[in-house]
């Protein structure tokens, strides 16, 4: 099955020619698109969805073909984005259920996860990516072009896009699940509570920060790319710090939902 589409896309994401670009070429194709939903793969879509949980270095193995193809290491469907957002708005249903949220509270909280939870920290961490990629991994003994040896910024975005997922599943789904043993106050489901609730934000976040280094160890002009684990080891001791006696769930949680 092809990962990717084969038709060029009618606005570039670079602009070769060194004039000005206007505003509007500035914004990732994939956001200008966002209004064409004939024009989406959802199929497509899905499919990358699934293989980021099972397999995430198959959807990165097209990446140089799609750069090849299109001369822009981004995607430019946002049929991901549509789903994302869908997933995030019955995310926040369903925590709006438990805590028996209004209707308009249930659309703010979805608003919430939508914009801050995903684009906002989405646009920071891209933006941080791409500076720390550009500055710190590039080959200095590439020989290709300026163009083709730069992390994109839209790039950056995808990468935090295809590693979001995960995260969502477990974060936003998972935890949901966990809140009967999460948060009671006994000691011992105090331990189970962290134990469960801690161990999966590790392998959440995990899951983010192996995302983020697939992503960019695709590209063949970054070196060093191993930097990017190195938040793994504080996280691991963030959760045996823990088990100290802090619950962890009641907290976050508290101030997630009365925030």
């Amino acid at each position: 099955m092809s990962i990717l589409p084969l038709t060029s896309p009618s606005y570039p994401n670079h602009n070769l020619s060194g004039t000005p670009m206007s505003v509007s070429n500035r914004v990732p194709l994939m956001f200008r698109r966002l209004h064409r939903f004939q024009q989406m793969d959802f199929e497509l879509a899905f499919w990358q969805l699934s293989y980021l949980c099972l397999a995430p270095k198959r959807v990165y193995r097209n990446v140089y073909y799609h750069k090849q193809t299109k001369n822009t290491w981004a995607r430019d469907d946002p049929a991901i984005l549509i789903l994302l957002f869908a997933s995030l708005f019955v995310a926040a249903v369903a925590w709006s259920i438990v805590y028996s949220y209004s209707p308009l509270q249930a659309v703010r909280l979805a608003f919430v996860m939508i914009l801050r939870d995903y684009l906002l920290v989405g646009v920071l961490s891209a933006t941080l990516l791409w500076f720390f990629a550009n500055r710190v991994l590039v080959s200095p003994s590439s020989h290709s072009s300026p163009t083709d040896s730069s992390v994109e910024w839209a790039y950056a975005f995808d990468v935090h896009t295809n590693a979001f997922f995960p995260l969502y599943l477990t974060l936003y789904l998972a935890q949901l699940l966990l809140l009967p043993v999460v948060l009671k106050d006994n000691w011992i489901c105090l331990l189970l509570g962290n134990t469960l609730y801690l161990a999966g934000q590790v392998l959440k976040f995990a899951q983010y920060i192996y995302g983020v280094y697939l992503g960019l160890s695709a590209l063949p002009f970054l070196i060093r790319s191993e930097i990017l684990l190195a938040p793994l080891l504080p996280l691991f001791a963030s959760y045996v710090v823990s088990l100290l006696g802090f619950h962890v769930a009641k907290h976050v949680l508290s101030v997630y939902f009365e925030s």
